[in-house]
């Protein structure tokens, strides 16, 4: 019968060899000949419309900021307003929706406040009622 076999040492290691600790990866660089990985894209969030009164009772204006808090700029987009037609006593009648252009571009990182027009035709606001511009939404590229 033969004795066991006595397990081999272990070969030193150098700095830098081996695995890393955490799970392993090295660097955060691309291997040579291989592109670098794009940048996030751009996530924009929008604050609530902060609304003010216009010269005509079928308008306002309203100011949206814009955080971009991605990791690309928003080169392009539209930004859509829900406008509510409100009667005298209170009740919403109708919404309606518009679109404007985003104040394109919001480089990565970026705040940006734009103060927009919103109006309706103005048939739909007659004497007593009044618009309100509560919802503002965005999509953009």
């Amino acid at each position: 019968m033969r004795p066991p076999k006595s397990p081999k040492p272990a070969e030193p290691s150098t700095p830098g060899s081996g695995p890393k600790p955490g799970g392993g990866g090295g660097t955060t660089s691309p291997p040579p000949g291989r592109p670098a990985p794009p940048p996030a894209p751009a996530a924009l969030t929008l604050s609530a419309p902060q609304r003010a009164p216009a010269d005509k009772r079928w308008c306002e204006k309203v100011t949206v900021e814009f955080r971009n808090t991605g990791g690309s700029p928003a080169r392009s987009g539209t930004v859509t307003f829900a406008t509510h037609i409100i009667g005298a006593l209170g009740v919403d009648w109708a919404t309606i929706r518009s679109s404007q252009s985003l104040p394109a571009p919001i480089a990565a990182g970026v705040t940006r406040s734009e103060t927009y027009t919103v109006c309706v035709e103005s048939w739909r606001v007659p004497l007593g009622m009044r618009v309100e511009t509560q919802d503002v939404s965005a999509v953009w590229e």
